[in-house]
């Protein structure tokens, strides 16, 4: 998973204290001692089981039997030893207010495992002592309330929203085929939802529910009484980008999964853009859609991709300079000490076949927890090194864990014969935090990339000096925050001046601040920052004077153009395991540079299911950037359906550039690109900088990249990294697609 999971419950809140820390050392805490059962024990309509296909020589063998064993354990995330436990302290005889507690964490614990009959079943036992006047205090009838409206809530998901999906289904505001056909799940999650507010009438969580259920059911405003009611024009868009149209059940790429990473990129050569997705379930299987030029095949069997289970993310790149992009899958995230899983570094063989590399490669031990790795050429010898990120706990000590978890991030430096050797000491990028995200990028502009690494507890910024060593510079250089709880980063310009700017996002916050901000109330949320590049080797944190200054809360994040008007936007994909953490994902217009404003719901992008792997990629080849969306939460059932947003078009021009190295890498990873046009009001020049992409969202090495209102393209410059070259390119038409070769003159068509 990509964030803190909840204690105790499994849902949110501990439901016997109510307490969410925020400091660091607490919520690591609550980390390890989470008792959460996680993956369900029967098969069936409710919740995701995984790939279920029998094991057999391999790798799939080898990832059968770790999930199998964790499963099976008492282990506190996946072990399922505890149930048989729960249920039989739930049946002993003990005094009204234990019994109804232990019916509500019994209800709680189903709910984890996709039972939610079972789970209701648990919370209207509990809810029923209360009608029947039992002395309970005030704080358990309320949660007995609470969790009861949450479990009636995700059946309502289920029966209207999975069971019976289209493209509207759980897209924020509720509206048009988003509407629930059958109401009766939600209407009796509005009733718990009334009795948990009539306990405590300021309890923000409730609120929002209760606004959101009154949606599904088409009883919004008039269904929320006026002292909770949250106001439509809360969630206007600023401006309006144009409904982006979910097809991804049309086009044949909707897995359905668990939370996981996305890849973007032309697999097989055949110059259209295929997906390959992951799941955190430890028995799901990698899936890998071919793009056929009208609709996507599944070729997960065939490739062998479905051998490799498990990975909350997984990235794509070309590490052997062969032309085709190989895959990498993180393992191990969130789990601790139970997390020292290989990842998997899978090359592509040419032929839409994959061979799993990755102990020949010398990736595969030690094997540590992570979820977070980039690629990048840091020595500029002309191949792809590899920075994993790992989530060691020595920096910040966990009392609850019996061993210090001592896993140092690692920075695999590409010898060039397919094997890496782990120079992260020697350079000094162990980091030796609890890592949750990482970037590169030549933000000083000297020619070599440097390296931003997000952290639970203070970031680093990695400045490459240039001789096999890293200098950290985030405390002199003010861009360690968010200093307690940062995920997904990247460098991107955004602002089109030449010079790589810092986002990182922020996962410091809970509903109730979700909830406030929308309310225009105080809250103590954390917002994500947006570091502005000074052009002098330091940075200016512009997040509020760019309208990013809000608690979005998200799990995953990406960027790309959205109308191509040649500035970079930003998607959101929020979230928390919690099943009642119900927030819409964030779309962001960059508006010339300046600001970002808010168009998640002119868009359609608002959907409320868990939000992971994000990437922005023409996979229609029409000229703009779709949207894919990994979707799918953290507990077994919390699956869903992933989702593709179509461009409708913007009417601006375009160019789709690949670039094919000769000194520096094959793909071009650190190149940067200026492409100078002709517009209406004068000449102007757009940026972008080559490998530049999300730590939570793959994106094709093709460069997508909007011109506006251009009328002419006067030249493209690339700066190439390891020749330290500069290419002219003219003569390139408006809307283009061309492929450039490092020192060849000229350009080729595709």
């Amino acid at each position: 998973m990509d964030q803190i999971p909840p204690p105790a419950s499994a849902v949110g809140e501990d439901e016997v204290t109510g307490a969410r820390p925020r400091s660091l050392v607490a919520l690591l805490a609550l980390i390890a001692a989470a008792a959460t059962l996680w993956w369900a024990v029967s098969p069936g309509p409710d919740s995701y089981h995984g790939d279920n296909a029998p094991p057999t020589v391999g790798p799939r063998a080898e990832f059968l039997a770790i999930a199998k064993r964790l499963i099976d354990s008492e282990d506190p995330y996946l072990g399922t030893r505890q149930l048989a436990a729960l249920k039989q302290r739930a049946s002993d005889a003990m005094p009204e207010p234990d019994r109804c507690r232990q019916s509500l964490r019994l209800g709680l614990q189903l709910l984890t495992h996709g039972d939610v009959d079972g789970a209701i079943a648990a919370l209207d036992t509990a809810a029923l002592s209360i009608e029947q006047g039992t002395q309970l205090r005030k704080k358990l009838r309320y949660r007995i309330h609470f969790w009861r409206a949450v479990c009636y809530l995700r059946r309502a998901e289920v029966v209207n929203c999975i069971r019976e999906r289209n493209g509207e289904c759980c897209v924020f505001p509720l509206a048009g085929g988003g509407l629930h056909a059958d109401t009766a799940p939600a209407r009796a999650a509005r009733q718990s939802l009334l009795d948990a507010l009539a306990l405590d009438p300021e309890d923000l969580p409730s609120r929002w529910l209760l606004n959101l259920v009154c949606m599904a059911i088409d009883e919004h405003p008039g269904g929320v009484p006026e002292r909770w009611l949250i106001p439509a024009s809360a969630f206007d868009s600023e401006f309006n980008i144009g409904r982006f149209e979910e097809v991804g059940a049309e086009l044949g790429v909707d897995a359905f999964n668990l939370c996981g990473g996305v890849v973007v990129d032309d697999m097989d050569g055949d110059g259209r853009l295929d997906i390959v997705t992951s799941t955190f379930d430890p028995n799901g299987a990698l899936t890998y859609y071919r793009n056929d030029g009208e609709r996507f095949e599944d070729r997960s069997a065939a490739s062998g991709l479905d051998q490799q289970l498990g990975g909350l993310n997984c990235l794509g790149a070309d590490y052997d300079n062969d032309g085709d992009v190989d895959v990498l899958v993180l393992r191990g995230a969130w789990l601790h000490d139970n997390g020292r899983i290989r990842n998997s570094l899978l090359r592509n063989n040419g032929d839409g076949t994959f061979t799993d590399v990755t102990r020949a490669a010398g990736l595969a031990d030690p094997a540590s927890p992570t979820q977070a790795a980039t690629w990048g050429d840091f020595d500029l010898d002309g191949d792809l090194d590899l920075y994993v990120g790992n989530e060691s706990r020595l920096e910040v000590p966990n009392v609850d864990q019996p061993t210090p978890g001592n896993y140092p991030s690692q920075l695999f430096q590409n010898n060039g014969d397919g094997t890496f050797t782990d120079v992260a000491a020697a350079a000094g990028v162990t980091n030796d935090r609890y890592c949750k995200g990482v970037a590169a990028g030549d933000f000083d502009n000297d020619g070599d990339l440097d390296l931003y690494v997000s952290n639970v507890g203070p970031n680093r910024l990695y400045r490459n000096e240039g001789n096999g060593r890293f200098l950290d510079v985030a405390p002199l250089l003010g861009v360690t925050h968010p200093d307690e709880r940062s995920f997904a980063t990247w460098f991107f310009d955004y602002d089109n001046d030449g010079w790589l700017d810092l986002f990182v996002a922020a996962y410091q916050a809970d509903l109730g601040d979700v909830t406030s901000d929308h309310l225009g109330l105080p809250h103590d949320g954390v917002s994500p920052r947006l570091y502005r590049n000074d052009r002098s080797g330091g940075f200016t944190d512009v997040t509020s004077a760019a309208g990013l200054d809000h608690p979005w809360l998200p799990m995953g994040a990406s960027f790309g153009d959205l109308d191509n008007d040649g500035y970079l936007d930003l998607y959101l994909a929020t979230g928390e395991p919690g099943y009642h953490v119900l927030t819409p994902n964030v779309m962001l217009r960059n508006d010339g540079g300046e600001r970002f404003q808010n168009v998640t719901t002119s868009g359609g992008f608002g959907h409320l299911q868990k939000g992971h792997g994000v990437v922005f990629a023409d996979l229609d080849d029409d000229g703009d950037q779709d949207i894919y969306h990994q979707l799918g939460g953290f507990y077994p059932g919390d699956g869903f359906a992933n989702a593709l947003f179509r461009n409708p078009g913007h009417g601006h021009r375009f160019l789709s550039i690949s670039l094919d190295g000769k000194q520096t890498n094959r793909s071009g990873l650190g190149a940067r690109l200026r492409v100078r046009v002709q517009t209406p009001t004068g000449p102007r020049t757009v940026h972008r900088a080559v490998g530049s992409v999300s730590s939570f969202g793959g994106t094709s090495r093709r460069q997508e990249i909007g011109l506006g209102d251009a009328t002419r393209i006067d030249a493209i410059e690339i700066d190439w990294p390891v020749s330290a070259t500069t290419q002219v390119i003219e003569g390139v038409e408006l809307d283009a697609r061309i492929t450039v070769s490092e020192g060849t003159p000229g350009f080729r068509r595709p």
